[in-house]
């Protein structure tokens, strides 16, 4: 396609809100009676945020960009630069021959006994196995429990608003999405998971399987993970979100760089009636396409427990399953084995050479 003949759809969003109706959401947030002692001040704060969302100040707080960026005087967002410097330590100290291995074990049920259900998961049990099993092996277990969004005040997981779809630069790495404090969109937690994941030599996923698919917390961090596989890490290259400099940039030529290429990776997955298999295949595409390595077929574990037996005994299913537990702890020797080859240079990849003739 000509670059001068590159389109820009619109037409999809609504209208921005009346006056009475970000009103209304605004004091929704405030409906504890014990609020009303500080009504007078929550007037006065809600003029401010009526005017942060009239005037669109996503990024309140930014400073020019400067040296190493494609527009060094480019207004970047403070906290995008913090996200992104985390990053940078982080694959700096995951390069580092001599800094110590690191397994993230992420937990990717939705509940825990701090919350409605009032019982822990037995994917948290499951993960503890793992976690126990990684440091006998002398490996460092990084405990990323997603439950926390349904249970701790104010934790976040942002959707995925699709930029990469538009076109790939428009998606930075780290995401720029967010925070948006024009719409209120604040305390997201990927940009604590992002370094999470470059720090880590292998990656862990324990998740049961909800309605045939992954739990919405594992499903919210699976999306926004998008921008490290092909994402900008220059937002002053596309300036910000603006889509038709970012569709001319991937048409000229984009790398589609894989930012967490090379790490390896062990699943398990656990269901009581159905859907494991297809949850267990369909992240282990995933984790595929975003070039990690899978520790083996031992390292792929999909498992009943309790099957077809009440919701009510699952836990005691899982005391007495001597077997699963002992499946799960070889997925985690198995990526033991598989972070020591990868430190060593003797982890089998043979397509690694290969150049794709598809870049994207």
């Amino acid at each position: 396609m000509n670059k001068k003949n590159i389109r820009v759809r619109k037409g999809q969003a609504p209208g921005k809100l009346s006056r009475a109706d970000f009103r209304a959401r605004f004091f929704d947030k405030f409906t504890d009676p014990a609020f009303g002692a500080e009504a007078s001040a929550l007037k006065r704060i809600e003029i401010i945020a009526w005017d942060g969302y009239t005037e669109h100040r996503k990024a309140p707080l930014t400073h020019p960009a400067g040296r190493g960026y494609a527009d060094p005087s480019y207004d970047l967002s403070d906290e995008w630069r913090a996200a992104r410097q985390a990053i940078r330590a982080a694959e700096k100290q995951q390069k580092d021959p001599a800094s110590p291995s690191r397994v993230l074990v992420i937990s990717g049920a939705d509940r825990n006994d701090g919350t409605c259900p009032g019982e822990i998961s037995k994917t948290w049990r499951l993960s503890r196995i793992v976690i126990d099993t990684l440091r006998k092996a002398r490996i460092q277990a990084d405990d990323l429990d997603l439950s926390l969004i349904t249970s701790e005040y104010g934790k976040q997981i942002h959707p995925c608003k699709g930029c990469v779809s538009t076109a790939m630069p428009l998606c930075h790495w780290p995401c720029s999405c967010y925070p948006n404090h024009a719409l209120g969109q604040v305390n997201d937690w990927m940009n604590e998971i992002y370094p999470r994941w470059s720090a880590a030599h292998g990656i862990i996923i324990v998740t049961p399987v909800y309605w045939y698919q992954v739990p919405s917390a594992l499903k919210l961090m699976i999306d926004r993970l998008v921008c490290a596989d092909g994402g900008n890490t220059d937002p002053s290259s596309t300036d910000g979100k603006d889509a038709k400099k970012a569709k001319q940039i991937e048409l000229a030529g984009w790398p589609y760089p894989k930012h967490l290429s090379g790490r390896t990776y062990g699943l398990v997955v656990h269901g009581d009636v159905a859907g494991i298999e297809g949850v267990r295949r369909s992240l282990s595409d995933w984790l595929d396409w975003m070039g990690l390595i899978d520790a083996g077929s031992q390292a792929r574990l999909d498992r009943f427990i309790g099957y077809y037996k009440p919701y009510a005994t699952s836990h005691d299913e899982l005391d007495q399953d001597k077997n699963v537990q002992e499946e799960v702890r070889n997925v985690a020797r198995a990526v033991a084995k598989a972070v020591r080859e990868l430190r060593a240079g003797t982890l089998s990849q043979p397509d690694e050479q290969l150049e794709t003739p598809r870049q994207k």
